[in-house]
């Protein structure tokens, strides 16, 4: 029996009550993942940028787990109009080049309330392409200071070798010119090589933010 667990029995009453120390700061921080939640979520790692060019993920993408989700948490741009991108790898990070078909739209809406729009982007998109794949718009993003983009991507069975490499990306930041933009890409590494490696960066300069990695049964 675990510590966590061992802990949680002593703290139980005769009549099936849990006491007051049956659950602490230490016990919970220490559960890295819930046996019975619906999605079997599993934290990876996590990895920050501190005006870096770069963030490589090239461990823990492999065939344990059918999907892996990343989290983009207030990834800050140091140079204004820039694109957060990201390009995939066969190679254990060697090369980030893998050829991809995408889809690309955004909605957007300014802070005075007179603009919206909601439009596919050519050029943002990609028709075969072993190039970065934006996850804004073009020249989407701000070096403000309470500026960032933050979202979520889903790479679906990356280790298999018989189907092409899905993923589905959304993602929302703040415009220079003060609107919010909500982007949604989605496409597929065409290849049926085991996909190992993924590289985030800007398409020109350094970032600040953190990305966490999960794993998803």
């Amino acid at each position: 029996m675990g510590a966590i667990a061992r802990n949680i029995a002593n703290n139980i009453t005769t009549g099936g009550v849990f006491t007051a120390n049956a659950l602490n700061a230490s016990s919970v921080t220490g559960i890295t993942v819930l046996a019975n939640a619906s999605d079997g979520i599993t934290f990876i790692s996590s990895q920050t940028a501190s005006n870096s060019a770069s963030l490589s993920f090239t461990t823990g993408i492999d065939s344990t787990y059918k999907a892996y989700k990343f989290v983009f948490s207030n990834i800050h741009p140091r140079t204004d109009g820039v694109m957060f991108q990201f390009n995939l790898s066969t190679d254990s990070g060697s090369n980030y080049n893998v050829t991809k078909t995408t889809a690309f739209f955004r909605a957007v809406h300014d802070e005075a309330d007179t603009a919206t729009s909601l439009a596919y982007h050519f050029g943002s998109d990609l028709a075969q392409s072993t190039g970065f794949q934006f996850l804004n718009q073009d020249a989407d993003l701000s070096s403000d200071a309470d500026h960032s983009i933050s979202g979520t991507m889903l790479l679906f069975n990356p280790s298999s070798t018989v189907y092409t490499k899905h993923f589905i990306a959304n993602c929302n930041n703040n415009h220079p010119a003060d609107y919010t933009a909500n982007c949604y890409v989605g496409g597929y590494g065409n290849t049926t090589s085991a996909i190992n490696a993924i590289r985030f960066q800007m398409n020109t300069g350094n970032f600040d933010g953190t990305i966490y990695l999960y794993g998803i049964k």
